[in-house]
This record gives structure tokens, C-alpha cells and sequence, in this order.
């Protein structure tokens, strides 16, 4: 058996009780002091074992970056891991969704997005360093608190750690039950679109009003249409709101609109069609706010030579490691677009993340982690 696989499923053991007590400390994104608790545990765990600075961050939790000593003789830039320790739950989902071990599964809020794929990073610098495996870069963990929201406040750390690397590791969930990872992202961000109209009594003067409500759905009806499926462009207005009474003309609406789209150019080509909105009806004003907050992860020939090396390695664990392009954005988007070569989905194999069948397949840790030793150990 290969050495790293050998030593990993060793451990199997104590990686399921490292996920266990991470899963068993909610931290959604939106609760600065619950995330905070998750960085502690890491902080303190590792304390002696990795060097740990700590970023603090104003309205969310901290950030930490991790530099684990690896064996090998003077080490040129670095191998940045990134993951993050927010998740989607609200503390409380625990009663209804506990941690559980079962059917060969670790079930629990966040084990597969992305608790087991922080774990496995510190599971992967031990094995390199316990097996006294020499490697030629520095490995530089970065775990995020704010990732399942956008990255507000992460991103220029992020930023600036991937300027520092030769490579990205993202400790992202796996695509499908077969552990692809990902090589491609949609971009991603949103738009408000705000009308404000003319309130008029609805029977008494329903000519002196100008029906915000009325408005936007017109400038819904639009930038629907920018959809196209074919080019994996996707807008979704999915939250509306407006009016004060059904007998009033309504003053004011607003809808906030989702938009999804695989390459740069349809970003900046949408960006500008969302700025240019007018008016349909001239008595009103359209106002609109937002951006594209996360660039697409483009397949490009920098992706395809990471992911190219994983499977080359992979084989030497008697698996063949597949890819996949999917809809979701990920802190690999921003390490993707400043050129960095990025390998996402290399966390977890599992399912359902977001839900309440969240899982790991447990079987599949041990080769997950020895796969993440191995790309470190190579590049």
C-alpha cells in the first residue's frame, strides 16, 4: 500500500473525532461569536504545531492563516491551502440535525461543506511530516469565516496569500459521489433594483400614480431574458418586495436578482446591461446597486495542469480522479482569476451539502487526504 495511504487510513479514527468536534461547533456566517468559536478550536489545537496569525474582522469572524514546517531543505513560495469555517445553519439546526456516525457516513451541519475539508488539510501536513516526506514549498492554510456569504471580508487575504503561491488547494466539497474535483465555476453576485413610483388612492385618483410595483415587474420581465441557458448564463430574481395597500398605488418596490455566468466577458457585458436599465414608464425612477462579486473559474490551461497532476496521483492510489464544472462560486474563483493554478473540490467526497442529508462517505477519507499530501508534496 502507498505510504501516505497506509499512514492516512491509520488515522481514519482520529480524523472522524477531529470532524466530530468541529461539526459539534455551529458557526454560521452571520454570527460573528459562533464562528469565533470554530477558530479557536483550530487555533488551540494547532498551537505548537503550525504557526497561527489571526485576522480580525469587523461585523464576522476571524480569519486564520496556518504555516505548517514541513520536512525538505530551504522552500521557495508557498502551496496555499484555502477553507473556510462558516456554514449555511443557524446555530440550534444541531437538536434537529446531530452529528452522527451511520451506513458508513458522518451525517451533521457543515461536515461535508467544508468542516471535514478543513481537517483534512491538518491531516495532510501531518502525514507529510510525520512520514518525513520532503517538500519544496512552504504549505500556508487560510480558513475563511465568511465564505458561504461572498468572502466580504476574507477575499484580500485570500488575494494576497495567492500573489505569495505557486498553487491553490480548495477544500471545497468533491462534485458527485465519485469525488470529482472542480474545474471550472460559474461568477457569481446580485442586483437590487429599486423603482420608485407615485402613490395614488387606487379608486379615487388611480390616473395621478405611476405603480412602482407595476415598473419592476416590467424591468423583471427584462433582465430575465437576459437568461441563456445555452451559454450557462442564468439571472434569478428571487426576492420582490413592494406597495403598502391593495387600494394604493404602490410608491415603492424592489426585487433582488441572482446572476450566474461562466466567463468574464459575460460579467462585464451584464454588468453593463443591469447599469443601462431605464425606465419603461417616465414617471418613474429605476435605481440599481450590486456587482458580480466573484469572478468565474475559467477551465484554462493553468487549471487543466493541476488537475492533470492530481490524477496522475491519484492513480498511485488506485483511483481515477475525475472533473467537473459546476454552478456554485468558491474562494477558488478569486485565486483562479489572478492566474494562480487552482485545484477546487479536493475536500470531502459526500453529498447533499446545505441540507439535512449532509454526509461524508467515510471510506473515502483516507485516500482524500493522502491525495492532498501528495499534490503539496509535488508541487
Amino acid at each position: 500500500m502507498d505510504p501516505l495511504l497506509a499512514y492516512t487510513t491509520e488515522k481514519v479514527p482520529e480524523i472522524t473525532d477531529w470532524i466530530e468536534q468541529l461539526v459539534k461547533i455551529e458557526s454560521p456566517s452571520s454570527d460573528p461569536a459562533a464562528v469565533n468559536r470554530a477558530v479557536e478550536f483550530v487555533a488551540d489545537r494547532l498551537a505548537g504545531e503550525a504557526e497561527v496569525v489571526r485576522h480580525r474582522a469587523n461585523g464576522f469572524g476571524d480569519h486564520l492563516r496556518l504555516e505548517f514546517p514541513l520536512p525538505g531543505r530551504r522552500k521557495q513560495a508557498q502551496v496555499l491551502g484555502i477553507g473556510h469555517l462558516d456554514t449555511v445553519y443557524p446555530v440550534g439546526t444541531l437538536a434537529s440535525m446531530p452529528f452522527k456516525r451511520a451506513q458508513g457516513r458522518l451525517w451533521g451541519p457543515g461536515v461535508f461543506d467544508m468542516k471535514s475539508g478543513v481537517t483534512y488539510f491538518v491531516f495532510a501536513a501531518r502525514a507529510l511530516r510525520d512520514l518525513d516526506i520532503p517538500v519544496r514549498r512552504r504549505f500556508v492554510v487560510q480558513l475563511n469565516s465568511d465564505e458561504e456569504i461572498g468572502s466580504p471580508s476574507s477575499r484580500r487575504y485570500t488575494e494576497r496569500e495567492a500573489k505569495k503561491s505557486v498553487a491553490a488547494l480548495i477544500a471545497e466539497p468533491s462534485a458527485g459521489p465519485e469525488g470529482n474535483v472542480k474545474t471550472a465555476r460559474k461568477g457569481g453576485g446580485g442586483f437590487r433594483i429599486g423603482v420608485r413610483g407615485i402613490a395614488a388612492h387606487a379608486g379615487l385618483d388611480f390616473a395621478a400614480g405611476a405603480s412602482a410595483i407595476v415598473e419592476l415587474a416590467r424591468q423583471i420581465e427584462r433582465v430575465a431574458e437576459w437568461t441563456d441557458l445555452a451559454k450557462g448564463i442564468t439571472i434569478n430574481p428571487g426576492l420582490i418586495r413592494g406597495g403598502t395597500a391593495t387600494n394604493t398605488v404602490a410608491e415603492e418596490a424592489w426585487a433582488e436578482v441572482d446572476v450566474r455566468v461562466p466567463r468574464k466577458s459575460d460579467a462585464r457585458r451584464l454588468e453593463r446591461k443591469f447599469a443601462s436599465l431605464k425606465s419603461f414608464d417616465r414617471r418613474t425612477q429605476v435605481r440599481v446597486e450590486g456587482n458580480l462579486r466573484r469572478p468565474p473559474m475559467e477551465r484554462n490551461r493553468a487549471i487543466l495542469g493541476i488537475y492533470r497532476l492530481a490524477r496522475k496521483l491519484s492513480r498511485e492510489l488506485g483511483l481515477e480522479l475525475g472533473e467537473a464544472q459546476v454552478g456554485g462560486g468558491s474562494d477558488g474563483n478569486f485565486t483562479a482569476a489572478l492566474g494562480l493554478p487552482t485545484l477546487d473540490g479536493i475536500g470531502a467526497v459526500g453529498e447533499r451539502p446545505h441540507s439535512p442529508g449532509e454526509c461524508i462517505y467515510v471510506d473515502r477519507i483516507a485516500d482524500r487526504v493522502a491525495l492532498i499530501a501528495k499534490v503539496i508534496a509535488a508541487l
